[in-house]
């Protein structure tokens, strides 16, 4: 679950930290005091977008940091397929450094793309706005909770059409690439066969390239070597050393001492001899020959327009001659070659049509049962006489997800026919029906916390009581953060957290408390009695809370 966050000079926020607990955490306060800052500020951390204008007036850069806790062993062993390494306190800190040129995000001090920071906390953390509500709209999100309701059945299979899809479009693409008429065959064949034997002629072996360059290199620098070298035989050769030597071994007769002397120059005019032999051996062996070095260039060029065709190596080259000679054995042998590429085809597709098959099926057993507990939570959401259904299609083509294509539909009032849930659906409504989902999965998924933002937009009343007890019915499955402005919601809080915004020092700052249970009951008053807040309100915020208390327990 989420332990805390910490923010630093992001937008309003000069300095702020936020420890969450367990259970249901509100965030309350003012429009305008900084509530998306909040969310925003998450959002950031998990590697969403962040604009230049998010540091704070006269910082150098913003700071965000999320503090995990990951005690579920299942969940650490993911983690840690994932390549994180956790510490032995479960502890795992993501946090991201925003400066007008760049942003870095770390998992535990290592520097990690956004794809992979939204790989990882994909894991961890749910956060759910207006535009996941608005998602409710798409098809294709419908299957996708039904996919994940039915996991533990759907999962298998969906690896297993995956792996047949990527064979299926493989082979129909080698078929494809078949489809060739007579003439095309015959002069692709005659372009082979020409390629193929420019290749072979050459008679390339890896390793010549690097030997000839070497060689054409010496030819080509023939005149200069031997210069150098005769000037080293000049410089190496005379009496310089002898004579060095003679005289040391005069003079070590009398003195012991000097014996070592002697012997280094008598190494030294040891190897110098051998350089001047190797040296004359060489300038004695060398000799330009033209014809060789003409040879030896046109080789090169040979090489050299070969790589410029086929590849950039005698590797790539031979391995591309390989495939031409099998695209060249396909085309000689077409007929037989079209009619096994029809049969591996046939039975890819056989397999796949029987594996989307059985998942089709799962699917509609599973969709029976969840639309069946939408419903009820529904009904628990203040929809009265709401009938849910999921609708199945089948597509006109394979996908690696299957051939399945599944809407839910709706009918909120009695006596109408179901809808798709796109055209019926309300922005309240479909706020509510995410909720209902979301209570719903949470038997059954395993992301710890769940954050919440405008899930009460559109609602009061009877339903917003019903939405409370719905985000406590959750929240005692998992960790679940709410932003709310309404006092039902917020009189559920297992922890809650105002955020208020001051002008501090000629600047508009945002802060962020926890409140006590007389704080919680006065938040309370505010959201019911708005400007005027009379010690009736105040009654009346101290009665929701005792009931809120006594609901939860």
């Amino acid at each position: 679950m989420l332990l805390d966050l910490r923010v630093k000079n992001l937008a309003l926020i000069e300095k702020a930290e936020v420890n969450f607990s367990e259970g249901l955490n509100i965030l309350t306060g003012e429009t305008g005091a900084g509530k998306s800052i909040i969310i925003g500020s998450v959002n950031m951390a998990l590697g969403g977008k962040a604009a230049r204008d998010v540091i704070r007036q006269g910082a150098d850069s913003a700071y965000v940091e999320l503090v995990f806790a990951v005690d579920e062993p299942e969940k650490r062993k993911a983690l840690q397929q994932l390549d994180v390494e956790l510490p032995e306190d479960g502890l795992l800190v993501i946090s991201r450094r925003i400066t007008p040129s760049r942003s870095v995000s770390k998992v535990n001090d290592e520097t990690v793309t956004a794809g992979r920071l939204r790989e990882i906390t994909g894991r961890l953390i749910d956060i759910h706005g207006q535009h996941e509500h608005q998602s409710l709209l798409y098809k294709s999100k419908h299957l996708e909770i039904l996919d994940s309701y039915a996991r533990s059945r759907t999962e298998p299979l969906r690896e297993q059409i995956s792996r047949a899809y990527h064979a299926y479009r493989q082979a129909k693409e080698k078929l494809e690439g078949m489809n060739l008429d007579g003439e095309a065959r015959l002069r692709e064949a005659d372009f082979l066969r020409y390629e193929i034997q420019e290749i072979d002629q050459a008679r390339l072996r890896e390793g010549e390239e690097e030997e000839l360059t070497a060689g054409y290199r010496r030819l080509q620098h023939a005149q200069k070597i031997m210069e150098h070298l005769a000037c080293a035989y000049q410089a190496v050769d005379g009496e310089q050393i002898g004579r060095a030597l003679r005289e040391v071994s005069q003079a070590a007769e009398y003195d012991g001492e000097l014996k070592g002397i002697r012997d280094q120059l008598a190494d030294a005019e040891s190897i110098l001899g051998d350089a001047l032999h190797d040296i004359n051996s060489y300038m004695d062996s060398f000799a330009l020959d033209e014809e060789s070095f003409r040879q030896t260039g046109e080789r090169l060029d040979l090489i050299h327009n070969l790589q410029a065709k086929y590849g950039n190596s005698v590797a790539v080259i031979l391995e591309k001659l390989e495939e031409k000679r099998n695209r060249l054995d396909q085309l000689e042998h077409f007929e037989e070659a079209r009619e096994r590429l029809e049969r591996e085809l046939g039975e890819c597709e056989n397999r796949l049509e029987k594996l989307c098959g059985q998942l089709s099926e799962i699917r509609k057993e599973e969709a029976a049962v969840l639309t069946g507990r939408i419903r009820q939570a529904l009904e628990e959401l203040n929809f009265i006489d709401v009938k849910f259904e999921m609708e199945f299609t089948r597509l006109p083509h394979y996908t690696a997800g299957g051939y399945d294509e599944a809407e839910f539909l709706i009918s909120t009032n009695p006596g109408l026919p179901l809808r798709p849930l796109g055209t019926v659906a309300s922005g309240g409504e479909l706020s509510r029906i995410m909720l209902a989902i979301k209570s719903v999965l949470a038997d059954t998924d395993d992301i710890p916390t769940l954050i919440f933002d405008e899930i009460d937009a559109g609602i009061s009343g009877r339903t917003a009581q019903m939405v409370s007890e719905k985000l406590n019915y959750i929240a005692g499955k998992r960790q679940v953060i709410c932003i709310t402005h309404l006092p039902q919601i917020a009189a559920m809080a297992d922890r809650h957290f105002e955020i208020a915004k001051a002008a501090e020092g000629g600047m508009t700052t945002t802060r962020i408390r926890q409140l006590d249970s007389e704080q919680m009951v006065e938040e309370l008053a505010r959201l019911l009695g708005g400007a005027e807040i009379t010690q009736a309100v105040r009654e009346n915020a101290r009665e929701m809370k005792e009931l809120a208390r006594k609901k939860k327990g």
